[in-house]
C-alpha cells in the first residue's frame, strides 16, 4: 500500500461576497411577503457573508456547477490536467439529472482521457469523493488522483423558484402566503463554493504536504428516516414519495425539488449520532485522543451546533480546545459538500502549519445520517518527511 499525500488544494468561491442584508434582494423573495424567518435563522447560524454564483443585477447564474468545479481543478496549478489519470466528483445538486456530474467537470476542464467518477449524498458527497481518490492511490490503481467537493445551490433557492407555490398558497387563502419553513430555513443557510484536492503518493518537492493517515465514513440509515432531501415530498411514516411518483402539477405548486430539511429531526440526531454513536468506535479502532491533534477542522452547518458538538465529543471522552479549531462558517458560508475543501485550504495556505502536526477533520450528514472522520498528518518536502 503506498502512503497518499495531498499536494495541491485549491477553493473557487462565485463573485464578490453577499452580506446578511443582501441576501434577499438576490435571490428574490419567495411570496408576496419577506421572510419572517431570516433574521431569526441568520441570528443562530452565526454567518455574516457568502457568495453566490449568481449575477446581483439580473438574478440569472454566473456559473454552472461543472464550470465552478472546473475552476477550482485548475487553480490547482499548472500540469495538473496533464498528470491527472483519475477525477473524483462529489456534489448534492448536480446540474443535470445524466450524464453525471464528473464528466461534466471533465468536459469543462477539456483534459486528456481519464477515469472519472462521480459522488453523490449532501455534505458527505465530496468526502466519499477524497475516500475513492486515496484508495485508488494507496492501491496503486492511479498515480495522481483529483477529488473535488462543490455545490451551486442559489439556483434553486431563488424565490421565483417558490412563485407556483405561493400562488397555490394564495388560491387556498391561507393566512401566511410564504414558503414552508423547511424550505425557506435553508434558503438563509445555504451558498456555493467549490474546492479541489491533488493526491500523489509521494509529498510534494517543495513546500508542505498533508499525508492521509485514515478516512472513517459510515451511514445510520438503517435507524433513522432522512432529514434532508430534494425531489421528494415526505410521508406521514417518514418514508420519501419519489419526484416520479409526484403529479406533474404538485412538483411546482409543492415545490416538490426544492431542498428540504426536518429541523426537529436534525437537532435531536445530527449530534448524538454522528458524534456521539459513531466517534468511540474510532476512538477504540483508532487509539486515538484529543491530545494527538494540533488542529479541528470541522464541517457543521450552522454556530448554533459549534458548542453542542464540542459537549457530544467531550461526553466520548475526546476534547479538542477551541482555540485548536480552524473554521470558516462565518465567512464563507456552509457550501454543503465543498465545505471540508474550502476549509482545507483555507488553513493550508494560512502560513500556521507545521510539519510532523495532526489534524482531524469531521463531516456529518444530515441526508438520512451519516458521518465521516479524517486524519491527515502535514509533512514538508521530500518522500515520507513528517
Amino acid at each position: 500500500m503506498n502512503q497518499v499525500y495531498i499536494t495541491a488544494i485549491a477553493a473557487t468561491l462565485p463573485n464578490a461576497p453577499v452580506a446578511n442584508d443582501e441576501m434577499e434582494s438576490i435571490l428574490g423573495q419567495a411570496g408576496r411577503n419577506p421572510s419572517k424567518a431570516r433574521r431569526v435563522i441568520l441570528k443562530s447560524n452565526g454567518i455574516r457573508q457568502r457568495h453566490y454564483a449568481i449575477d446581483p443585477e439580473t438574478g440569472e447564474r454566473t456559473h454552472t456547477n461543472a464550470q465552478l468545479t472546473a475552476e477550482a481543478v485548475r487553480a490547482l496549478g499548472e500540469g495538473v490536467l496533464e498528470k491527472m489519470d483519475c477525477l473524483v466528483c462529489g456534489t448534492s445538486l448536480p446540474d443535470q439529472l445524466l450524464p453525471n456530474h464528473g464528466v461534466m467537470v471533465h468536459g469543462e476542464l477539456g483534459s486528456p482521457a481519464c477515469e472519472v467518477v462521480a459522488t453523490a449524498g449532501v455534505c458527505l458527497a465530496g468526502m466519499s469523493a477524497m475516500k475513492y481518490g486515496w484508495m485508488s492511490v494507496a492501491n496503486g490503481v492511479h498515480d495522481t488522483v483529483v477529488a473535488t467537493g462543490s455545490e451551486l445551490v442559489s439556483a434553486v433557492m431563488r424565490g421565483r423558484s417558490f412563485a407556483p407555490e405561493a400562488a397555490a398558497s394564495l388560491k387556498a387563502l391561507e393566512k401566511r402566503p410564504e414558503v414552508a419553513f423547511e424550505k425557506d430555513f435553508l434558503r438563509w443557510m445555504l451558498s456555493d463554493g467549490a474546492g479541489a484536492v491533488k493526491m500523489e503518493k509521494r509529498p510534494a518537492s517543495n513546500g508542505l504536504s498533508l499525508r492521509i493517515d485514515w478516512i472513517d465514513i459510515r451511514s445510520y440509515a438503517n435507524e433513522l428516516e432522512a432529514c434532508m432531501y430534494a425531489g421528494a415530498r415526505k410521508r406521514e411514516d417518514g418514508s420519501l414519495e419519489s419526484w416520479k411518483d409526484v403529479p406533474p402539477e404538485a412538483l411546482l405548486a409543492e415545490s416538490v425539488l426544492a431542498i428540504k430539511q426536518d429541523v426537529k429531526l436534525l437537532n435531536e440526531n445530527i449530534v448524538s449520532t454522528t458524534v456521539e454513536q459513531f466517534l468511540p468506535d474510532i476512538l477504540e479502532r483508532r487509539g486515538i485522543s484529543g491530545d494527538d491533534y494540533d488542529w479541528f477542522l470541522p464541517h457543521y452547518s450552522s454556530g448554533y451546533f459549534r458548542q453542542r458538538l464540542y459537549d457530544g465529543m467531550a461526553r466520548v471522552g475526546i476534547t479538542i480546545p477551541f482555540e485548536r479549531w480552524a473554521t470558516n462558517l462565518t465567512d464563507k458560508g456552509n457550501t454543503g459538500s465543498a465545505s471540508i475543501y474550502i476549509m482545507m485550504e483555507e488553513l493550508f495556505h494560512s502560513g500556521r502549519l507545521t510539519p510532523g502536526e495532526k489534524i482531524l477533520c469531521y463531516v456529518p450528514e444530515s441526508g438520512r445520517f451519516s458521518s465521516c472522520f479524517m486524519q491527515l498528518t502535514v509533512c514538508g518536502p521530500g518522500a515520507g518527511d513528517a
